[in-house]
């Protein structure tokens, strides 16, 4: 039994409007969040470039996720890379950062649907989280690592490839 007892049109009204309202939050205030609280990285890996391309296919997909930048005034465009310059590429790799903060925050909302959901709905609605953020995370992570990898340009070639992994461009 749910801490929350209501009835099942309360009950499905939080579950169909809860993710879209936690998102839009969420990222609305993560947009207005001063540039300079992403300026330090958040940890990598260099298998994770294997990894998304090999075992998740990130180049087959990604581009099929919303930019939900665009949605907001002052977001930041992350869809494509429009300039080439380092400060450019600075802000880009920042805004990475911002984004994949934002979306591990609106997962860690997940339990709130713990309060009106009994077990079975709690885990549909946490699955439904996983599969609604994780990708945007993945690729975050995986266009700083690649931008990362631009921005070291001393590397000997066979670090570099063990930062951004084989075809890379």
């Amino acid at each position: 039994m749910p801490p929350l007892n209501l009835p099942i049109f309360w009950i499905i009204a939080l579950n169909v409007l809860g993710w879209p309202v936690i998102h839009l939050t969420l990222a609305w205030l993560f947009i207005r969040l001063p540039a300079r609280l992403f300026d330090t990285d958040i940890p990598t890996f260099r298998f994770e470039i294997a990894l998304y391309e090999r075992l998740l296919l990130i180049r087959h997909w990604k581009d099929l996720l919303p930019d939900g930048a665009a949605w907001f005034h002052g977001g930041f465009p992350k869809a494509r890379l429009t300039r080439r310059d380092p400060a450019y590429r600075d802000r880009f790799i920042q805004e990475c950062r911002r984004s994949e903060a934002a979306h591990w925050t609106m997962l860690l909302a997940a339990p709130v649907f713990y309060l009106w959901n009994p077990p079975w709905a709690f885990i549909i609605m946490l699955v439904y989280g996983l599969l609604a953020n994780l990708p945007c995370i993945f690729t975050q992570r995986y266009n700083r690592i690649r931008l990362l990898s631009i921005q070291q340009p001393r590397l000997g070639r066979e670090q570099k490839n063990a930062i951004r992994g084989p075809r890379d461009c």
